[in-house]
């Protein structure tokens, strides 16, 4: 009985050594994500119609300052005394955007005809529509003369 007594604590001892010689019983630490830098956007200028445009810009993140929106390209026209800006980006699909605008314009409607929306932004109208992987807008513009716009836009997007 002594022998089997001996027998068991020392099989219980070697048993626990072995345990605690083995990996650690704590889940590694889950490796740091380096910040991957987002290709920068091309340059779209050509979709942009020429007559009075003073500029473009590609801007690489948050376009027209959003947080929400990719990086794009900005067109800044000048008509007379009215200026106004123009932009496209490309994205997996423009209409998944839409919602965000929708909530950061002030008095956002829907514009039937283009599935889009216009309101104010900080003051500024702007109408922002999809078209396919684009999101595109005119900001400056009262209504009827950004739909104007937005109707030549929108036919040179692919």
């Amino acid at each position: 009985m002594r022998s089997m007594r001996i027998s068991f604590f020392l099989v219980a001892g070697m048993a626990a050594l072995w345990t605690g010689c083995g990996p650690d019983s704590q889940p590694a630490a889950a490796p740091v994500a380096e910040k991957v830098a987002s290709p920068k956007p091309a340059d779209d200028s050509r979709f942009f119609p020429k007559t009075d445009l003073v500029e473009t810009k590609v801007i690489d993140s948050e376009l027209m300052g959003k947080k929400f929106m990719p990086g794009g390209t900005l067109a800044h026209y000048k008509r007379g005394t009215v200026e106004f800006d123009m932009f496209v980006a490309k994205t997996t699909d423009g209409a998944y955007l839409l919602p965000d605008w929708s909530k950061v314009l002030t008095d956002a409607k829907l514009v039937a005809s283009f599935g889009g929306y216009y309101g104010t932004d900080a003051g500024r109208p702007v109408f922002v529509f999809a078209r396919g992987k684009w999101i595109v807008g005119i900001a400056g513009l009262q209504e009827k003369d950004a739909d104007a716009e937005a109707r030549v836009l929108a036919n040179r997007i692919e």
